[in-house]
């Protein structure tokens, strides 16, 4: 193993939660082995690019009720195609080479997952974008 997925892979958080079994699907496996380890290490980084992707479109985002917010999330993911394709950067920027190679084998598939694990996230973590926590 090259130094840089060994070092990639040692600062991935482990996620208890996401376990492997032997009879799931490719695209499960690499889900639960890269792409959750992944997304939570860069949590930090999708949060500030979504408050930056926010603040760049008005800030309307700061003025709806709780249930809208929720939607913008998904919307701004799923319709900006612009933003939705740098938050994939962000996250297939810390593959390994070996992961990147089973990546691109089903990428469609494993971006559908990414971007819906993104959503999830954000959503759960909607309180941060307040208009108080503005950095």
């Amino acid at each position: 193993m090259d130094t840089r997925t060994e070092d990639l892979l040692r600062i991935r958080p482990e996620i208890p939660t996401a376990l492997i079994y032997e009879n799931m699907s490719s695209d499960e496996r690499f889900q639960n082995a890269t792409l959750r380890p992944v997304i939570k290490l860069q949590n930090e980084l999708l949060v500030e690019a979504f408050r930056n992707y926010i603040n760049k479109h008005k800030g309307n985002f700061y003025g709806f009720v709780l249930e809208k917010k929720l939607m913008y999330v998904e919307n701004a993911i799923q319709k900006d195609i612009k933003f939705r394709n740098s938050l994939k950067g962000m996250i297939i920027g810390q593959f390994s080479v070996e992961e990147y190679l089973l990546y691109i084998e089903n990428s469609s598939a494993l971006n559908k997952r990414m971007m819906n694990i993104v959503i999830e996230r954000l959503k759960d973590q909607v309180q941060l974008f307040e208009k108080s926590q503005v950095a």
